[in-house]
């Protein structure tokens, strides 16, 4: 997209968003102070000492053991103050992965609990993606289990959305962040239902979204329009590892469901790859991402939960043969090391950036249960590369 259109986009979208934006900066502002939903994390001066008892080996054994510690720990300490909010969301995609690998069934009940406590609902905004990430889990435990209260209350409101006529103006998913909260419930629904038209009306926002935000010469996503003529401290254009962690996560998401003669599944293959070249090529020498991504130098922290996502969406490329193994394995290892080695002695993830929508700057023991989510997905995916390569 040229520059001039670009700038004629942000315009009109910074003046349709600015209501909703202002509300959403202020919800996260909120929790990053810890003044609302503050089981979504924190950020302690001090989080005690770094565990001494974990290997960053890609041993099925020591993936396991990493993985229980950490979601054992954020299990305990945020199962009363579940809810469908989108950070709890993302965490409850890493409880199903954990409960398959791990072989413990804790994760799944807890899923069982929660959807049940909250009868099954997505959040209060009819059409924003943020309140309809929860619908993963929903749908998920729904192809296990086949009960209708799973399906109804989803399935009934992307009806409705479906129906909606589109706003040139106003994309449904304005933000890159979206890509990750909708388009995979889109994909279970059509797993669940056989309905084509879920994974069609999925598809044709998902490249109004990508026309709008991806960036084909760099292989990345913009944020959100207002970062078109943003810069860094480097010059560089702001590309924020997590938003594009997210938009790896949701491909694999996307894909995993999505039929191999789905029309346009191979564009999507195509951005997957185009993206996690690109990503292979900006990895710390600790093996993980700074918040952004093309100026490292101005971010003294990695940021786990990008680079968590990040690791999940290599790893399930690499299990699917849609990544070359011998190229991105390594990229994969190194990746868990570095998220391994900030895991603190009583299960606590750090070096997890607060609610926000941009790259910024946070404490080494910051910890936000959308981190542990993508972590736990990262190490199922690994231990699954694992088990296959062994076989």
């Amino acid at each position: 997209m040229d520059t001039s259109r670009r700038r004629w986009i942000k315009g009109l979208a910074y003046t349709a968003f600015a209501a909703s934006l202002h509300g959403r900066f202020a919800q996260a502002q909120k929790l990053t102070a810890g003044e609302s939903l503050p089981a979504v994390g924190d950020s302690p001066d001090d989080g005690g000492p770094l565990a001494n008892d974990l290997s960053a080996k890609l041993t099925p054994g020591a993936i396991a053991k990493a993985m229980q510690k950490v979601g054992t720990w954020e299990l305990n300490r945020t199962r009363n103050a579940f809810n469908n909010d989108w950070t709890f969301a993302a965490l409850y995609t890493g409880f199903m992965a954990a409960g398959e690998t791990l072989h413990d069934s804790k994760y799944e009940q807890a899923m069982l609990d929660m959807g049940k406590q909250l009868r099954w609902q997505l959040g209060p905004d009819e059409t924003h993606a943020d309140h309809q990430a929860v619908g993963q889990t929903y749908l998920e435990l729904y192809l296990k289990h086949h009960d209708e209260a799973m399906l109804l209350p989803t399935r009934t409101r992307f009806d409705r959305t479906m129906h909606l006529p589109d706003n040139p103006d106003k994309p449904l998913w304005w933000w890159c962040d979206a890509l990750f909260m909708a388009p995979p419930v889109y994909a279970r629904l059509y797993a669940a239902t056989r309905n084509i038209a879920y994974l069609d009306y999925m598809d044709r926002e998902w490249w109004i979204t990508s026309n709008l935000l991806y960036d084909s010469k760099e292989s990345l996503y913009y944020r959100d329009s207002r970062y078109f003529d943003k810069r860094e401290s480097n010059g560089r254009k702001i590309f924020w590892s997590r938003g594009n962690g997210w938009v790896l996560a949701g491909l694999a998401r996307v894909l995993q469901y999505m039929p191999a003669s789905y029309p346009t599944r191979q564009k999507y293959i195509t951005q997957f790859r185009q993206m996690a070249d690109k990503l292979r090529q900006v990895q710390g020498k600790d093996g993980l991402w700074r918040p952004g991504l093309l100026d490292p130098a101005a971010y003294p922290l990695p940021e786990v939960s990008g680079s968590g996502f990040i690791t999940y969406g290599m790893a399930w490329g690499i299990n699917q043969g849609l990544l070359d193994s011998t190229a991105f394995r390594a990229v994969a290892a190194k990746a868990w090391e570095g998220m391994v080695s900030h895991i603190y002695q009583d299960g606590r993830l750090g070096c997890i950036q607060p609610v926000a929508a941009a790259p910024g700057q946070f404490k080494p023991t910051s910890s936000y249960v959308y981190g542990v989510g993508a972590f736990l997905l990262a190490g199922s995916e690994l231990a699954r590369e694992k088990r296959s390569r062994n076989k």
